[in-house]
């Protein structure tokens, strides 16, 4: 069976990621035809991103894509850093293993994470960066209501060249109010 029909004809379970997934998170990321997507080295050992993915983050969700026990897709919002000022606010990291893109695989990860982003965290503004030459992930994430904001140049090296970011935010499509209610 060729891989893009195994990979077609395999359910994809959502779930969130644990401490024990770290191994495998860890070599997702580095996996040819993802780490180039990334901030990610190749060939960085496994164990140089093992201690980042055992961490609880406790206002962060993470997701991972399983089919047949293998971890084919990892995605998470992130806290800026500790200020308050900027809590209503989550970074997005998504990566999908190379045999799985563009078979949903990243949509259904961002579908699950803005779910829980606008109806169970409080959060109004997701950010990312994406390098413009990523044009499947900048459309997912054109389809998913995030907007581009700016071009960073020079923004990373990638297969011994300099290339540029794109910055794209979606803020919240209906932000929560309170509500008083008289009684």
């Amino acid at each position: 069976m060729d891989t893009a029909h195994k990979a077609d004809s395999n359910p994809i379970l959502i779930r969130s990621a644990e401490p024990e997934d770290a191994a495998r998170i860890a070599a997702l990321l580095g996996q040819p035809g993802v780490a180039e997507g990334l901030l990610q080295t190749p060939d960085a050992p496994n164990a140089s991103r093992l201690e980042y993915h055992q961490k609880i983050e406790p206002h962060a969700c993470r997701l991972v894509a399983v089919a047949d026990d293998e971890i084919v897709g990892s995605a998470g919002l992130h806290v800026m850093g500790p200020g308050l000022r900027r809590m209503h606010v989550r970074t997005l990291g998504l990566c999908v293993a190379a045999e799985w893109q563009g078979r949903g695989v990243g949509r259904k990860l961002l579908t699950r994470l803005l779910d829980w982003a606008d109806n169970w965290a409080g959060v109004l503004r997701v950010e990312l960066h994406v390098h413009v030459d990523n044009d499947r992930a900048m459309a997912l994430y054109r389809s998913m209501g995030f907007l581009e904001e700016g071009r960073h140049k020079a923004f990373s090296l990638k297969n011994g060249r300099y290339v540029d970011s794109i910055s794209m935010a979606r803020m919240h499509p209906q932000p929560p109010s309170i509500k008083i209610s008289a009684g």
